[in-house]
């Protein structure tokens, strides 16, 4: 199914083989550069490299789009140029007439020429990007990479032309900062989000409909129209700029900095972005590593990676290369966004910006989701109401002129139904609807960056949690002790309080700026637990090192006989090996406890021999006694549990993701709430099965461990292709891929890297994960409150056409012009409707399913379709009834449309109330719009504007009983001729939806298909 490009570069003497496989793809690309042979089999040469090809490939989806405009522009051409036939042309002369018989076919041939040529100018213009050099830099000894970054780089001062350039655009750059210009900016800002907001499908159909009103002499209505069509645009435009804005204002707040080194001695602070490859840079304890660095000189390093590995334990450093290693593996590396909690180092700039680790996980995911959920069913029920309304319209023209209607009377009445009735607020509803739960959202710290992310929320059925620094603290706690009897305890038992007290001892502090503190996370995580010791005073101590492998003091406890004593605390291997008469179970018990995925140190002490505490220090261990061990791990947040579990109670299966041995994570698992059954799976055995069997194993695993950033992006797809509806939680960059392909993607503003939050579609400005549970919920209120709000719209619209066609057989002509039908809409759809769209159903029964499973697309199907089926006829009876009172008594036609116009709109507020009686908001806006609508047609100006005449008693006496009437329409649903009579309107509108879908087809003829 899919399309193959193959490209390659056939040298003169290579091998035949290639130059025979390249025809062998759907479109062969042949590199013609000086270093090759021309190979005139291929479809398509390119001299410029590889640049070519990827101007070749940028070019499709910018044909795509030329097509699919192109295709929209004949049609509505087509469309207009039939209409101006059928209403007998242009006022004016001969030549008047002549030049514009075909003007709507021309001014469409001539958008579509503009379009493609812009598109193409565009393509033209675009600059490829520049080649990146892969170079293994833990491969390479230090001095080796100084080497060859010299080489590469250049740091000439520009000069001449080029740096005429450079001063200009540091001056425009100073400009776009000034207070003058921000106006200017943030203007072109919104006119593009406004722009991107009228890329619907229903805009080309609303535009065409304004022109063809606009041609029959109704500018008012084409008017109202385009009103109608640029409020949804401009509501939804500024939403997504207030989002990205807000957005922007958190990056810049955690906009990194480096010190960056002048000299040996001399380091300046600059912004990380300053950063250049072949920049020497000091780091030191609590620097974020500013960019992908090789180590040059290393004091103790320690580096938390957890934010790009998953790994929660720090890694030691080292300056030796490491060929061949992995990420998580290359101990001379330090990688942009990860933190150092221990040491310092002087490292090599090698790599910034996009090119680093961190860059290249956001670059794995760098796609555009198709439109799903709310999106794409009311874009589906629009291409079934618009047959609908055509229908209606071709209806109203056709009876016309059977009664004897002149044409044009017969074909604006026509365009005027099927304008009128195309439902232009519906992308509004779901526009005002998704503002109205972001804005809430926001108020309890979730920015939502595209508001259409809300109505994903309530189908999702699936989290899958980053576990390290989303569910867990991301810092280490003393979690187990061990006895020298083996005997494994938790760290506030009686026996092991002696073990931890002697490991505090050996936790040396240092002088900062801000007091005394230690220097490592560990030493934090044994003093957090450690009971208070006022009788120990140290006489020296020594920092851990990672080339040592231990930390000690030397000290005096005040217990003892006065006697000095020396404490260790550090790697088993190194300590252990130094204790007389160890037991011989401490070493099992030390693999034990790491096999759990625990950080273990063992902790020991012999009496000092001498009185100089440099000096035992400096010696070379021995003759220890040992004391114990202790474990360490990262452990979960406190809220946690409590979050998985109204998770699942509202029907959402978690998934934890995370890099840690699978002991570990099972573990967690279970401290976070999962039952012991519960299966685990690595990411490598993931990465071995087919895509079926991969969903298949992750329907019984709710734990994944071992798994790398691209794992993580496999485990989201393949849990979408089971058929499930995912979205993704995390912090790092490393969950930057899986976060942009979920459906929903959540990152953490609070604690996480700049990476996940660019990939996000919500982001927890405050870090607190159990507002998630609140954006579902928002999410599922959504569905119900949309279908609601659709059912207004469409299922008023369907009334009108309905009545339309009923009174032309009664009348000859529709009852309601063009303008008369938009203010129906205008009272109906734009406050009413949206009123219901903004507040919660009344429902009971939906309250409670929604509590306990995510909002299918079900709720957007038959249900919905009953619904507007239900207010269809109510409308259309509470309109014809009206009308049929009005004719029936003394009066004018003009005085029975009049009737029949406040029919229509009191049924459809009738039922809007109905539906949300509780709500405070849909009940202001019903009673100010039947207010507004007495008022326009009993004041005698604009009630004529309107086409209406002011109304008597006797008539608003005959209103009242028609939406009386029309309000008993659902009980009769009851009886079966007329749920026959219904079924066979709904399989009539079903007939004609698939009518149109067959002659569509049809409408390519001539024209060029988008590449599939």
């Amino acid at each position: 199914g899919h399309i193959v490009v193959s490209v390659a570069r056939v040298a003169e003497h290579g091998d035949a083989d290639v130059a025979d496989g390249l025809p062998a793809g759907d479109v062969a690309v042949a590199l013609t550069d000086s270093r090759a042979a021309i190979t005139w089999g291929a479809d398509a040469l390119a001299p410029g490299g590889l640049g070519d090809v990827w101007r070749l490939l940028t070019a499709i989806p910018a044909a795509r789009r030329v097509g699919r405009r192109s295709q929209i522009l004949a049609r509505a051409g087509a469309a207009l140029s039939g209409l101006m036939v059928a209403r007998g042309g242009t006022p004016g002369g001969r030549l008047w007439r002549r030049l514009t018989r075909h003007a709507p076919v021309n001014i469409a041939a001539a958008g579509a020429l503009l379009t493609g040529w812009t598109e193409a100018v565009r393509v033209a213009r675009a600059t490829p990007p520049e080649p990146r050099l892969h170079v293994p830099w833990h491969a390479l000894e230090p001095h080796q990479a100084r080497d060859l970054l010299r080489d590469t780089r250049t740091d000439e001062e520009p000069g001449g032309l080029a740096l005429l350039a450079e001063r200009s655009r540091q001056r425009a750059a100073r400009l776009t900062r000034t207070p003058a210009a921000a106006p200017a900016r943030w203007t072109r800002q919104a006119a593009g989000a406004v722009r991107r907001e009228l890329d619907d499908p229903l805009t080309p159909v609303l535009a065409t409909g304004a022109v063809a009103s606009a041609l029959l002499g109704s500018l008012v209505d084409a008017l109202l129209v385009v009103g109608a069509m640029d409020i949804n645009a401009v509501a939804g435009g500024l939403q997504r700029l207030r989002a990205e804005r807000a957005l922007a204002r958190l990056a810049a707040r955690q906009q990194p900095t480096a010190r960056r080194q002048v000299t040996r001695e001399h380091t300046v602070t600059v912004d990380a972005a300053q950063l250049r490859p072949g920049d020497r840079i000091s780091l030191g304890s609590g620097d974020v590593v500013p960019a992908d660095a090789r180590l040059l000189e290393v004091d103790g390093l320690e580096v938390d990676e957890s934010a790009l590995t998953g790994e929660s334990l720090p890694v030691t450093k080292a300056q030796d290369p490491t060929p061949g290693a992995p990420v998580s593996r290359r101990t001379c590396m330090v990688f942009e966004g990860t933190t150092v909690v221990a040491g310092r180092a002087d490292a090599l700039v090698v790599d910034t910006g996009d090119r680093t680790e961190a860059g290249r996980a956001v670059a794995l995911a760098a796609r555009t989701p198709p439109p799903a959920g709310v999106q794409a069913r009311l874009q589906e029920l629009t291409r079934k109401a618009l047959p609908v309304t055509l229908t209606g319209g071709a209806l109203v023209t056709g009876l016309s002129l059977l009664r004897g209607s002149p044409v044009r009377r017969a074909v604006s009445g026509g365009v005027a139904v099927a304008v009128a009735a195309v439902p232009e607020g519906l992308p509004l509803v779901a526009t005002v609807a998704q503002m109205a739960a972001a804005r809430r959202l926001s108020r309890r710290g979730v920015l939502v960056r595209t508001p259409r992310t809300l109505e994903a929320l309530g189908r999702v059925d699936t989290v899958c949690f980053d576990k390290t620094g989303t569910l867990t603290e991301n810092r280490l706690r003393l979690v187990r002790v061990a006895t020298a009897d083996g005997t494994v305890l938790a760290p506030d038992a009686e026996p092991a309080v002696s073990v931890v007290r002697l490991a505090a001892r050996a936790c040396p502090q240092e002088e900062t700026g801000e007091g005394r503190r230690v220097a490592h996370a560990t030493d934090e995580a044994v003093l957090d637990v450690a009971p208070p010791d006022d009788t120990w005073t140290a006489d020296g101590e020594l920092a851990f090192e990672a080339s040592r492998g231990y930390a000690a003091a030397v000290g005096r406890d005040g217990d003892a006989d006065g006697g000095a004593l020396l404490v260790v605390k550090g790697a088993p291997e190194t300590v252990l090996p130094a204790c007389r008469d160890l037991p011989g179970d401490a070493t099992g018990t030390a693999h034990t406890l790491a096999g759990q995925g625990l950080r273990v140190l063992a902790v020991a002490r012999r009496p000092c021999r001498g009185t100089d505490a440099g000096a035992e220090l400096d010696a070379d261990l021995a003759d220890l006694e040992f004391v114990g061990l202790i474990a360490l791990a990262d452990v979960p947040r406190d809220t946690s549990q409590k979050l998985l579990t109204e998770l699942r109670r509202a029907g959402i299966l978690p998934v934890m993701l995370t890099g840690d041995h699978p002991e570990t994570a099972r573990a967690i698992a279970l401290q976070l709430g999962w039952p012991e059954e519960t299966g685990v799976v690595t990411g490598d055995e993931l990465v071995d099965m087919s895509r079926s069997d991969r969903a298949r194993a992750l329907r019984g695993a709710a734990v994944v461990a071992r798994v790398a950033p691209e794992q993580k992006l496999h485990v989201v797809e393949a849990l979408q292709q089971a058929g499930r509806v995912v979205a993704m939680a995390g912090d790092g960059a490393n969950d930057a891929a899986a976060i942009r392909a979920a459906d929903v993607g959540v990152g953490i503003e609070a604690r996480g890297s700049a990476a996940a939050r660019n990939a996000a579609d919500l982001v927890l400005t405050t870090g607190d994960l159990s507002v998630l549970v609140d954006a579902v919920g928002e999410g599922r209120a959504l569905w119900r409150s949309v279908a609601d709000a659709v059912s207004i719209l469409i299922g008023g619209n369907a009334g009108e056409v309905g009545f339309s066609v009923l009174g032309t057989l009664l009348a000859g002509s529709s009852p309601l012009s063009t303008r008369q039908l938009l203010l129906v809409n205008l009272l109906t759809d734009m406050f009413p409707a949206m009123a219901v769209a903004v507040t919660p159903s009344d429902d009971p029964a939906t309250a409670a399913h929604a509590a306990t499973g995510p909002m299918g697309l079900d709720v957007l199907g038959a249900p919905l379709l009953r619904s507007i089926r239900r207010r269809g006829v109510t409308t259309c009876l509470g309109a014809v009834t009206a009308y049929l009172i009005g004719r029936l008594t003394p009066g004018t036609e003009r005085r029975s449309t009049t009737m029949a116009l406040c029919g229509v709109v009191g049924a459809q507020l009738e039922q809007t109330l109905s539906g949300r009686r509780h709500s405070p908001l849909v009940w202001a806006t019903a009673l100010g719009s039947a207010a507004v609508l007495a008022a326009l047609v009993q004041t005698p100006g604009v009630s004529h504007f309107f086409g209406c005449t002011p109304l008597g008693p006797v008539a608003w006496l005959g209103i009242a009983l028609a939406i009386t009437l029309s309000a008993l329409a659902p009980r009769l649903e009851r009886m079966e001729r007329v749920r026959h009579l219904y079924d066979a309107a709904t399989r009539l509108a079903e007939h004609l939806g698939d009518a149109a879908r067959r002659t569509r087809p049809l409408l390519h003829s001539g024209i060029a298909r988008p590449v599939a």
